[in-house]
């Protein structure tokens, strides 16, 4: 069997490295991050942290060398999925599953423009990059995927991925609606991700402050609420989250943070922002959620753009 990772950033890396370690399948990973690449291939790819390990797997920075997969993992940032899928479609046919292990809401629907069979997926591990070939593993989770519903997945299809996973150490949990964890990794990522972004706090600094903790808490509730108007059952309690990534070693950046520090786009659109939207379609004020969306956004146009 044959997966392609799709995007070897962080979270990427962290699932090509379990996979490849437990050889049971063939993995391709496809990044646009050249020198990343290069050390792979030089040396495979070493994770350090929370856990440890050297893996060594196929990785290119062209995407017309991909073989055909039987399973894809779309692990970039959400703002490029559109362009990441179009550039690795041909390697997937009429049989293959692609699973979205993103932040937000709304990658499901731009990868089924270009594969049949999608595949909703939550993750919570979490990590960085520390050079080119090196990934820092910051905080172990559980991962749970689904059928994204509208494209007809058999159900058969994401246990054989979630087994492929689990055994390879990222432990995996498939579920018939996985609606219900993405939303509350979503609630998750809308209430600590911005707030982060803005006041330059690590995730443990801003849940022990009060007055950011406090605000992780009513956006947390802003979200819920909108939730709960969709009908969807959430997966736990995103404020237990907010504890665990607080109680982890280190100081851990959320990614949004990161993606400002280096001045690059977030993924606002896809958290806030898709919060607010689904909010204002069923008439759920989201009025925080709004807020920081703008805010974010604001920033995101100061870099190219301060006048």
């Amino acid at each position: 069997m044959r997966i392609c990772v799709i995007g070897c950033g962080a979270v990427g890396s962290l699932f090509a490295a379990h996979l490849a370690k437990a050889g049971e399948a063939e993995v391709w990973v496809y990044d646009v991050w050249k020198e990343h690449v290069v050390a792979i291939q030089k040396n495979g790819l070493r994770i350090s942290g929370a856990a440890d390990l050297t893996a060594r797997f196929n990785a290119t920075s062209d995407p017309t060398q991909l073989p055909h997969c039987e399973y894809g993992i779309v692990a970039t940032k959400a703002i490029h999925t559109k362009t990441a899928i179009a550039q690795a479609a041909h390697a997937f046919d009429e049989t293959s599953a692609v699973c979205s292990v993103q932040n937000g809401v709304g990658n499901e629907e731009l990868i089924a423009e270009r594969v049949k069979y999608v595949i909703r997926g939550t993750t919570f591990p979490a990590g960085h990059s520390i050079a080119p070939g090196h990934i820092g593993y910051d905080i172990q989770g559980d991962t749970w995927i689904g059928p994204f519903e509208p494209t007809g997945t058999p159900m058969a299809r994401v246990e054989v991925l979630a087994g492929l996973l689990t055994r390879g150490g990222m432990n995996t949990i498939p579920l018939k609606d996985a609606r219900g964890a993405q939303w509350t990794k979503l609630i998750f990522n809308a209430s600590t991700n911005p707030v982060g972004a803005l006041t330059l706090l690590h995730h443990g600094a801003a849940t022990r402050f009060p007055p950011t903790g406090q605000l992780f808490n009513d956006l947390i509730a802003e979200g819920e609420a909108v939730a709960r108007k969709l009908g969807i059952e959430l997966h736990g309690d995103p404020r237990q989250l907010v504890q665990k990534g607080a109680n982890a070693p280190g100081k851990h950046h959320a990614s949004m943070l990161q993606d400002v520090l280096a001045k690059r786009q977030t993924e606002v659109d896809f958290m806030n922002g898709a919060i607010s939207h689904w909010g204002d379609k069923i008439g759920v004020p989201t009025p925080l959620n709004k807020t920081l969306w703008a805010l974010i956004k604001g920033l995101e146009h100061s870099w190219p753009d301060p006048d």
